[in-house]
């Protein structure tokens, strides 16, 4: 299958778990709690068995998804090509019926995402990406539409894009360093959509994240000609390390170098 099929039939699959996520969204249902006292719905259930059928349909590579994170490590950290998968990013905003929620399926390769989709149900949008292919929006059945970053220059006000769920001291001092900015709160990985698109410059995210909420969204602003970078300044990596969970990141159309400081030493509050 070529790169250009394999999207689409992701894409498609995106879709296909987005309408059993709606159909749960626009009835009555029992918000659960996982160990880590996150939210648990039918919905996030229900797109992680059909994406899960869907990914073993087109091959056979593994799979990690948030609904079915308990793979050890000693057998992860052989996988050089897998599946990562959020079946239900934003699963708080899909609580609070805001329509900000997404279904994240990214494909990594040695540690690097080369493909990405992110649907939102609930807007009837679908950002999608692959290596070499460039990034896309979507909106209901109109035609794709290249996207690009837009890039911030010194001196401009800068578009910040934040959790609307999660915003940490450390972003807001983050706005009051690069002082002329325009702040943006949005839900799940729409908010790496926007700095993809160009409607936003910058999200940076210094509180925790996991890997299935990054990978589909990284792919997207890359190939748009933009760059995530973790608090090491390097692009962001998968599937290196034991622990699921992200460093602190940024993600803009090009980072600015007088951004460094502040970032680093924001990352690493004790080193000096």
């Amino acid at each position: 299958m070529s790169e250009s099929a394999l999207l689409q039939s992701i894409v498609e699959l995106s879709e296909r778990a987005g309408a059993a996520i709606m159909k749960v969204y626009q009835g009555d249902f029992e918000v659960d709690q996982k160990l880590d006292a996150s939210p648990l719905t039918a919905a996030d259930v229900a797109a992680h068995n059909i994406i899960a059928m869907g990914l073993s349909a087109l091959s056979p590579l593994p799979q990690l998804s948030e609904e079915g994170a308990d793979i050890d490590w000693e057998l992860r950290r052989t996988w050089t090509r897998y599946w990562l998968i959020d079946p239900l990013d934003g699963t708080r905003e899909f609580v609070s019926r805001n329509g900000e929620f997404t279904v994240n399926i990214a494909l990594i390769e040695h540690g690097r995402p080369i493909l990405g989709v992110v649907h939102a149900p609930a807007l009837q949008r679908t950002y999608f990406a692959s290596q070499g292919l460039g990034a896309f929006r979507q909106d209901g059945s109109t035609l794709p539409r290249a996207i690009r970053v837009s890039a911030a220059e010194t001196g401009e006000a800068v578009r910040v894009v934040g959790s609307r769920s999660h915003t940490s001291h450390k972003e807001h001092l983050l706005h009051q360093f690069l002082g002329n900015v325009s702040v943006t709160a949005m839900g799940s990985s729409l908010k790496f959509c926007l700095v993809a698109e160009g409607a936003a410059d910058v999200y940076p995210r210094f509180g925790p994240t996991s890997e299935w909420d990054t990978a589909a969204a990284q792919c997207i602003v890359e190939e748009a000609g933009g760059t995530m970078l973790c608090d090491q300044l390097a692009p962001l990596a998968y599937n290196a390390k034991a622990s699921l969970l992200n460093p602190a990141f940024i993600a803009c159309g090009a980072f600015l170098e007088h951004w460094r400081p502040f970032f680093q030493s924001a990352a690493h509050p004790h080193k000096t």
